[in-house]
């Protein structure tokens, strides 16, 4: 595949979407549950965040450069987080000389009752997702959401219809599918240049690890609502800093790690959906199984399995593990050669499956990736479905979650992808699907 075709798909993907991608039926002609306007071809567009910590500020960084989009708001349970988005966002408009009215909210709520807002960027902490979600296409809003897309397998099959009953547009933060290092080695799988897939070896780290009791408590900084931070989780976890970390605004100092609750099982999936969901939703897309998945999922140290296990109907092994270098990636190997892509650079066992020189570097950092938001604008405004819609966000997202159910259970599932259920009547995994909320929330 020559690298003049890459950037053909690249412009064909960010404009329309992934192939296959079609305006869904009744998307324009049904309006939305309230009377948020909806956005011409011309017009600006009005975004709001929910959810102000590091991600969403890398994010915030790529969507004040994409054309004729304005940030008018943003909602957060921490007030210092509030604080430094409504000052980076009125300090972009004052260098640029422009006036923008920005509001912060402390509910999301509050945020989606503005009918002057057409979309939102959601990066909340992963179990908030799907809630918000839900009642921001029920507000008439477009989204664009933060991987891991949900917390929980229902909560993304939920998620679905609320995007489609609503007639709204909803963009998954899966940046690699905008980047021109992995479009070249999904393109060159999906049409055969390996021949048949008979395996790939994925790298994304560790699944969560026990609830961490090990972290001493903390005393929970002033202007933080720790108990509604919780959102519909039924476990109440004691505060420390590393779970949401803290920052400062005078002297100025962001976030210097990651938030730990990702890493933790009862608040996040551990690295198996962080890094999972980019990686392994690589690889739904290169094996053309987006929208399907694995039948299924094998734990290390069953039988002879050493390491994480999923087979696909079609024959296709896919492991998760390390392999050269151990950087996350992910390794296709296949009847006619093996290729392997990590962020910025793509290996193969022969140099014509690489891309040209100018095909091979990503597009800058995953963040702040700009066409992958570009992307979401033109879909807002074409009413179109973007490159990673609710769907595909989801099937990528499950694979991620049916690995932690294998690792959880210690044992083998089966797998219907058609119609999302456990096979064999396994009551014990089909339990692990959802979770109950704390009284007052529901999707």
């Amino acid at each position: 595949m020559s690298s003049k075709l890459s950037r053909r798909d690249f412009i064909r993907f960010s404009a329309a979407g992934a192939a296959g991608a079609m305006l869904m039926p009744g998307i324009l002609s049904a309006a939305p549950q309230s009377r948020t306007r909806r956005a011409g071809a011309n017009d600006v567009i009005n975004l709001g965040f929910i959810g102000l910590g590091r991600q969403a500020m890398s994010l915030l960084r790529g969507a004040l450069r994409v054309p004729d989009v304005r940030i008018v708001a943003g909602a957060d349970l921490y007030d210092i987080k509030r604080q430094r988005f409504e000052a980076s966002v009125k300090a972009h408009y004052a260098e640029a000389g422009q006036r923008v009215d920005v509001k912060t909210y402390e509910s999301y709520a509050d945020l989606l009752a503005r009918t002057d807002i057409d979309g939102v960027i959601i990066a909340t902490p992963d179990h908030f997702h799907a809630v918000i979600a839900v009642a921001a296409c029920r507000a008439g809003k477009d989204v664009y959401l933060e991987k891991p897309m949900t917390y929980t397998i229902y909560e993304g099959q939920q998620l679905i219809k609320a995007v489609r009953d609503n007639n709204r547009i909803l963009q998954v933060g899966s940046q690699q599918r905008s980047s021109s290092e992995f479009l070249h080695v999904s393109n060159l799988l999906r049409e055969g240049r390996l021949g048949k897939v008979l395996k790939a070896k994925v790298y994304v780290g560790d699944p969560a690890a026990p609830i961490p009791y090990d972290l001493p408590e903390q005393p929970v900084p002033s202007g933080l609502d720790w108990d509604k931070w919780h959102g519909p989780l039924s476990q109440k976890f004691h505060f420390n800093n590393d779970l949401n970390p803290l920052i400062s605004l005078n002297p100025e100092q962001g976030e210097t790690v990651w938030g730990a609750w990702r890493w933790y099982q009862g608040m996040g999936g551990g690295y198996m959906t962080d890094w999972g969901a980019h990686m392994f939703d690589i690889v739904q897309w290169a094996l053309g199984k987006d929208r399907s998945g694995p039948v299924e999922i094998i734990p290390p140290g069953v039988s002879f399995y050493d390491h994480l296990t999923y087979k696909y109907d079609n024959g296709t092994i896919v492991t998760m593990e390390q392999f050269d270098g151990g950087k996350q990636g992910c390794k296709f190997y296949g009847e006619g050669g093996w290729i392997q892509v990590v962020r910025g650079q793509v290996l193969a066992s022969d140099p014509s499956l690489l891309p040209g020189a100018d095909g091979s570097g990503g597009s800058g950092e995953y963040e702040t990736n700009v066409p992958h938001m570009e992307t979401f604008i033109r879909s807002m405004r074409s009413r179109k479905d973007p490159n990673v819609p609710v769907e595909i966000g989801h099937s990528s997202c499950t694979v991620c979650t049916l690995g932690n159910i294998a690792y959880e259970l210690g044992r083998p599932v089966q797998w219907n992808p058609i119609v999302e259920k456990f096979m064999g009547n396994d009551a014990e995994a089909t339990a692990k699907l959802h979770y109950q909320y704390r009284p007052g929330y529901s999707l």
